[in-house]
């Protein structure tokens, strides 16, 4: 027998099925207005122009494009950095944390592709006689001869999916800014190998700076030694009083004194390079040619605008304000209503024997949701104006960075033609004062010369060949840090 319906409740249906539509729309479209309403932010956008030149050359020859390897032309250097690059913890630590923003990528590609999972369940339930479905299951007939079994099992296998469905790109912006951080991750990386390249560099001349100095104390100590005993015979000539042996003697004793400085010192510099290079003290192998002979490398700076492209330091900045950006839309989303799909499908029935019957025991369902903010959307707006106070934030930093490279390299090339004069006029006085040393101690065998001009003359002259010494070391600082400065190192 089959059921009709009459017109009358067929309009009835309709009416409520149109009812139910037009309440569908309204809420619809409710979700839809709140979520334009979303407060308005004033971004700000970020100053790329950089002066067209450091001192009006046009030559685009940068040194900082140049290998490390190719830059440091020592053996002893280049293996150390070499090592460095192996066993630095700080630098190995920083490994960890870009593959940590490799591992943020996969999770937010994850979060806008369907989920699908498999479960499995069984339980037992028992419905009262007279409730609506214990009467239902009463009359329910599913095998002849047999009654069925209370409690009811329950036993289920199925497959279920869920999707959010990314209309407003929210979680694809999302994703996006997560590359853009491990990207930054990579770039702080590099910015981390410029400057333990430059750090271990600086420190190796350091290292050969107090070499030479140790060594130039122990030839004055021995040109002191030989003073005194002239001092002693023209003591014994009386011609000279016990005042200026004892005053010859200081003096030999306070340069002795110096040497365990400086011993001190080399101790130390080798043991920070020791700690960059991830080991316990041990000796530093390094080259024993003349400090004094080294000639800094010649470097060209280029153009200020390679800066963005050279610095690994201006890249992570500007990788990290990509991502502000991008984060500022995904905050904007949560202000949109979000579409979500679920599905289940598999199999359900009180007993192994029947749950593989189909189609009865198939079980499946599918539902779509809507929903959207309406009322105290106080933590979203909230949430959004961080994103945008995070995104200027992120505009001052990178034109703060650009602005840092800019100077740096405009002190280093200043630097380094102020260090060239300065070693050229010290290099004469050193010579001038060893001059002077032997004239003061020919004047003082004939007696036409105190004494303390002696003393004096040997201490100017030492002073002088040690300041010699800490411009060289200033000199072959200033090209490893105009190298840093350039960029140079990571590539």
């Amino acid at each position: 027998m089959q059921l009709t319906l009459s017109p009358k409740h067929k309009k009835l249906k309709m009416m409520r099925n149109k009812r139910i539509l037009n309440r569908a729309w309204i809420i619809l479209m409710v979700l839809i207005y709140t979520g334009c309403t979303v407060p308005p932010m004033v971004r700000k956008n970020e100053n790329r122009t950089t002066p067209v030149s450091y001192n009006g050359s046009q030559d685009s020859t940068n040194t900082g494009k140049v290998s490390w390897k190719n830059y440091f032309t020592d053996p002893y250097l280049t293996a150390l950095i070499d090592t460095a690059f192996k066993n630095n913890q700080e630098l190995n630590i920083t490994l960890q944390e870009i593959e940590i923003a490799k591992q943020e990528i996969r999770t937010r590609k994850g979060e806008y592709l369907p989920f699908v999972g498999l479960g499995g369940g069984a339980g037992l339930e028992k419905l009262g006689r007279y409730t609506n479905m214990g009467a239902s299951e009463a009359t329910t007939d599913i095998k002849p001869g047999k009654e069925m079994p209370e409690p009811l099992p329950d036993l289920k296998v199925a497959a279920f999916a869920r999707w959010e469905v990314d209309i407003w790109h929210k979680l694809r912006n999302a994703k996006k800014a997560a590359v853009n951080r491990y990207l930054a991750s990579i770039e702080g990386k590099n910015f981390m190998m410029t400057n333990l390249i430059a750090e271990i560099a600086n420190s190796y001349y350091e290292l050969l700076a107090l070499d030479r100095q140790l060594a130039i104390i122990q030839q004055n100590i021995e040109i002191q030694n030989n003073a005194l005993k002239v001092v002693r015979m023209e003591k014994e000539a009386t011609r000279v009083t016990e005042l200026a042996v004892r005053r010859f003697e200081a003096q030999v004793l306070n340069t002795q004194s110096l040497q365990y400085d400086i011993k001190q010192r080399i101790t130390v510099t080798e043991n920070r390079i020791n700690f960059l290079l991830g080991r316990y003290p041990q000796p530093v192998q390094r080259s024993t040619q003349d400090f004094e002979t080294l000639a800094p490398v010649i470097t060209q700076a280029g153009i200020p605008s390679q800066l963005l492209e050279n610095r690994p330091d201006v890249k992570q900045a500007e990788q990290a304000l990509t991502a502000a950006k991008l984060d500022i839309e995904v905050a904007r989303a949560n202000f949109y209503p979000s579409l979500g799909l679920s599905a289940t499908f598999g199999l359900q029935a009180f007993s192994p024997t029947y749950i593989a019957k189909l189609p009865e025991s198939l079980l499946f369902t599918i539902a779509g949701d809507l929903a959207g903010p309406l009322i105290n959307k106080n933590a979203i707006k909230a949430n959004y104006a961080s994103a945008n106070a995070r995104q200027i934030q992120a505009v001052y930093n990178y034109e703060r960075t650009i602005l840092n490279a800019y100077i740096e390299v405009a002190n280093q090339l200043s630097n380094i033609s102020n260090l060239a004069s300065s070693y050229d006029l010290k290099a004469k006085e050193v010579q001038a004062l060893n001059q002077s040393i032997t004239i003061s101690n020919g004047l003082f065998r004939s007696a036409r010369a105190d004494y303390m001009e002696v003393l004096l003359t040997q201490r100017d002259a030492l002073e002088s060949r040690f300041d010699l010494i800490e411009t060289k070391m200033e000199q072959m600082h200033a090209t490893v840090n105009i190298y840093r400065a350039l960029g140079g190192g990571w590539n």
